[in-house]
């Protein structure tokens, strides 16, 4: 099943209603689904190798109590803004200012990841400060989506509520 991004994510707890949450695809929802965004987001930052480090580590540290707690949603979450983490500084690495593609986002595509029909910017000179920390976060991201009880806790969320 995909990613509902017509829930009211203003109103709706997932830690309340593991039932309504989906997988998805790569980093859908991370910034939606509370109350997970508002655990994490704080603690998600990749200026630096140093400060990628650090917040690699505490979110991969949430990511383990959640676990523990049997939380595969919060655990799940923690793994996209690790993710996330990784992707960002990619692009920053890539694209000084981050931005990737010319033009504004269509009206009708806010919210939503991709070119939708803009042309993608040329590179610049690749940034090694974000190319670190974009390693930083791939070590991480990778551990976690490779933990031998995230993929158990994973298998039986999506056997119970679908991906």
């Amino acid at each position: 099943m995909p990613f509902n991004y017509d829930q009211n994510f203003h109103q709706l707890n997932f830690r309340e209603h593991p039932e309504l949450y989906r997988v998805g695809k790569g980093e859908q929802g991370v910034l939606l689904v509370e109350p997970y965004k508002g655990e994490i987001l704080p603690h998600w930052r990749f200026r630096t190798p140093e400060v990628a480090q650090e917040s690699s580590e505490r979110i991969y540290a949430l990511f383990e109590d959640y676990l523990r707690q049997e939380d595969f949603v919060g655990a799940d979450m923690a793994r996209k803004f690790l993710q996330m983490g990784y992707t960002r500084s990619r692009r920053y690495a890539n694209h000084r200012g981050g931005k990737k593609y010319d033009g504004p986002v269509p009206a009708d595509k806010k919210g939503q990841s991709g070119a939708h029909g803009r042309a993608e910017l040329p590179r610049a000179p690749e940034d090694p400060e974000k190319a670190a920390a974009a390693r930083i976060f791939k070590q991480k991201w990778d551990e976690a989506r490779l933990h031998p009880e995230y993929v158990r806790q994973r298998a039986a969320f999506e056997a119970r509520y679908g991906k």
